[in-house]
C-alpha cells in the first residue's frame, strides 16, 4: 500500500520563529509542492519531520526542540540562494576578523 504524499510549507520572515503556511495530503501536497518550487523554496523530504510537522495546524510556531532542524534547513536554503540572515549584510569574514 502507498504512503500519501505530505507536504508542508513553513514561512520565516527573519525576526519571528517559523510558522506553518500550507499543509496537505496527495493533490493538495503537489500543489504546494509546485507552488513552493515556482517561488525557489527549497523542498526538502525528511518523512520524520513531516510526520511530526502535520502534528501542527496552518498559523501553528513550530516547536522550539525544532528550531536547530528547522534553522539548519533555512541557512542551508538562505545559502543555495545567494542570500544572508538579516543583519549579516556586510560583515566580515571570521578570518578577515582575526
Amino acid at each position: 500500500m502507498q504512503k500519501n504524499k505530505s507536504a508542508i510549507a513553513l514561512h520565516y520572515d527573519g525576526q519571528q520563529t517559523p510558522t506553518v503556511t500550507a499543509k496537505g495530503h496527495n493533490q493538495l501536497a503537489e500543489h504546494i509542492i509546485e507552488q513552493v518550487k515556482q517561488q525557489g523554496g527549497l523542498i526538502h523530504q525528511d518523512e520524520a519531520l513531516t510526520d511530526y510537522l502535520n502534528n501542527l495546524e496552518v498559523g501553528d510556531e513550530i516547536p522550539e526542540k525544532l528550531y536547530q532542524v528547522i534553522a539548519e534547513l533555512i541557512a542551508f536554503s538562505w545559502y543555495l540562494n545567494g542570500k544572508t540572515p538579516p543583519g549579516w549584510e556586510g560583515l566580515s569574514s571570521i578570518n578577515e576578523q582575526v
